[in-house]
């Protein structure tokens, strides 16, 4: 009888320190373990949703966080987000809108509250949330995550034009 062995999936975690350099680090070091598997197609959108993952938790919290990429199918990776804070920013937790502008305004859109997280949400194929409060004793924090494959790297070059 033949034996089917599991597909070679890989996973890999970075702790950063609550640093305004953190999402450099995370872009960098998540480029490169994309470009070593052959899925360098993925890159450019998988490090904006990272660099905007670090960027939330930095200037929500005031400890580390831990990011993990993990290869869920051929052509599909997730990006997930642990910190210490339980609360879960409102994009996670609302359909995704990008905020409208009124015409004839020069309001940038990059400095609309959470706007970050909405692209994110706009880019993934798949998101969700998990907050730990005060279920167990000693551990609090939340994970955000999401999934991205070849056509979420459409929507970010599509956003970004």
């Amino acid at each position: 009888m033949a034996t089917v062995s599991p597909e070679n999936r890989w996973s890999y975690s970075l702790t950063l320190p609550h640093d305004p350099r953190s999402a450099r680090v995370a872009r960098i070091t998540l480029r490169c373990m994309l470009e070593s598997h052959g899925m360098a197609e993925l890159a450019d959108v998988t490090t904006l949703i990272a660099s905007e993952l670090v960027t939330s938790s930095y200037l929500s919290t005031d400890g580390p966080a831990e990011v993990r990429l993990k290869q869920v199918a051929a052509d599909r990776v997730r990006i997930s987000l642990w910190d210490k804070s339980p609360e879960i920013p409102a994009p996670f937790d609302r359909p995704a809108r990008l905020p409208r502008r009124k015409p004839g305004s020069d309001a940038d859109v990059a400095n609309v509250p959470d706007t970050g997280l909405l692209i994110v949400r706009q880019c993934a194929v798949s998101w969700g949330s998990w907050s730990v409060g005060e279920e167990f004793p000693g551990v609090t924090g939340k994970l955000l995550w999401c999934e991205v494959n070849r056509e979420s790297g459409r929507v970010a070059l599509r956003m970004a034009a």
